[in-house]
């Protein structure tokens, strides 16, 4: 049995069903899991009573306390090819057609510590669970790597099997040299639930079923992944109505709008979610809305490849599940969960008025949302029985300055978002002071910036 107490801090942002806002808020973790939820005083009266010394305690003045945020839309390989000039100026599919060569050089090495940095990026900016859309694997990379990588450093975790298996020869965009045959894809993701998914509550790992997107997968495939995610009770994601190319692709090639294509093949129901849905019409969003279809709203790489912005409180309003997703590492090109969330914030004002999305509802899709999206209800708020994904953000330094002190909560937002200072995942400390903790940091980066030039110089 091991305990941790976190005291003291400025403001505790529970996200519980009365969304309580704590001032000098406390939590005390037992075995991972969130024991008890009130002020300082009020858990130190607690612990006295029943004679509890906790194993550790860390003090949080100077801080907002919250819930781990959730990223529910990843590509983590990509971290390997940041701002690479070919791809800098481009819309999604030409941005595609520039990279797609130079990932069929990725390697089970490469996976692996663009995962970790991918990763790091993450934690350290307040993200304690990610999913992550792997849907390329040449030199024998596997889904595997990406795994080993999360649980070495710590992360709650939803690996997606992800997959392409039309080439351009069958009329699809990604080359032939990176598609897979349809029957080993299957073969490989039966391979993967039977081995990896954990369905209990509090797992650290989740496996999904993700064939690519609408435009690189047969129909069979996404009809038949969506009947083996159900078999083993698995979840279903892809990438669905991002740009308008995406729209007039569904509709020459099916005949149909992407919302009914998903419809068609059993991609709709409250055990999927879809990326992106930059383009979903209003009766994409009821029919969304009327079967529980999640979203993955990912607004730094909309706005990177232009695809417009995705009508957020429509969704919201119509009562679509919506998470938030920092999206590829090479068409954000970055992983700050915070920021993500800012952007989400000011996008929809940019769009819908100033009054689209407070800061607030902005963290609400950033934690809830994304737990809800993933399946989980477990993690998301801060309360009694919830899994112990807290982190902390120092309201002290010169970013927030002037707006803290007003209202800490919304400042984290308004103002440039600060790195965490704290991170707790599963009830281990896996950021303090603002430092990892669980790997070598230096070292990831000093090995993923190699293998980036690597990976460029071979396509060169």
């Amino acid at each position: 049995m091991t305990t941790l107490l976190l005291h003291h801090a400025d403001v505790l942002l529970t996200m519980d069903a009365a969304r309580r806002e704590i001032a000098d808020g406390a939590v005390l973790i037992r075995d991972g899991v969130i024991e008890t939820v009130g002020t300082t005083d009020e858990l130190a009266a607690l612990c006295a009573h029943a004679g509890v010394a906790p194993d550790e305690t860390i003090e949080l003045r100077g801080h907002v306390l919250m819930p781990g945020l959730v990223n529910t839309h990843h590509h983590m390989y990509q971290s390997l090819t940041r701002a690479m000039p070919a791809a800098q100026d481009a819309e999604l599919f030409d941005w595609l057609r520039a990279l797609y060569p130079v990932w069929a050089g990725l390697t089970p090495e490469m996976i692996h510590v663009s995962t970790q940095t991918a990763m790091a990026e993450l934690i350290r900016s307040g993200c304690t669970t990610s999913s992550d859309h792997l849907y390329i694997y040449p030199n024998g990379s596997r889904l595997d790597d990406s795994i080993a990588a999360a649980q070495e450093i710590g992360m709650r975790f939803t690996a997606c099997r992800g997959s392409m298996s039309v080439g351009q020869s069958k009329g699809g965009l990604p080359p032939d040299e990176v598609v897979e045959r349809e029957d080993a894809i299957l073969t490989d993701t039966r391979r993967l639930i039977e081995t990896w998914h954990d369905p209990r509550r509090h797992s650290m790992l989740h496996v999904a079923v993700a064939p690519c997107s609408p435009f690189s997968v047969s129909r069979e495939l996404m009809r038949e992944s969506a009947e083996l995610a159900r078999h083993y009770g698995v979840r279903l994601h892809t990438h669905l109505a991002e740009n308008d190319k995406d729209i007039s692709y569904s509709r020459e090639v099916f005949g149909m709008t992407p919302a009914e294509y998903a419809e068609s093949l059993g991609w709709t129901g409250d055990d999927v979610w879809h990326a992106h849905c930059v383009k979903l019409d209003a009766p994409g969003i009821a029919l969304f809305a009327r079967s529980g279809t999640g979203v993955a709203h990912c607004p730094c790489s909309n706005m990177r490849l232009a695809s417009g912005i995705a009508p957020i409180p429509q969704m919201r309003a119509a009562g679509v599940p919506v998470g938030l997703g920092v999206d590829g590492s090479a068409s954000n090109d970055g992983a700050h969960m915070l920021g993500e969330a800012r952007q989400a914030m000011l996008l929809a004002r940019v769009g819908h008025g100033p009054a689209a999305l407070t800061a607030r509802e902005a963290l609400e899709l950033a934690t809830l949302g994304g737990a809800r999206v993933l399946g989980r209800d477990d993690i998301g708020a801060i309360a009694p029985g919830m899994s112990a994904d807290c982190v902390a953000f120092n309201t002290g330094g010169v970013s927030l300055a002037g707006g803290a002190v007003h209202d800490p909560v919304a400042a984290l937002l308004f103002c440039t978002p600060p790195p965490v200072s704290l991170s707790v995942i599963n009830g281990r400390v896996v950021v303090r002071e603002g430092q990892l903790t669980t790997i070598d940091l230096p070292r990831v980066l000093e090995r993923h910036n190699r293998f980036a030039l690597a990976l460029a110089a071979g396509h060169a």
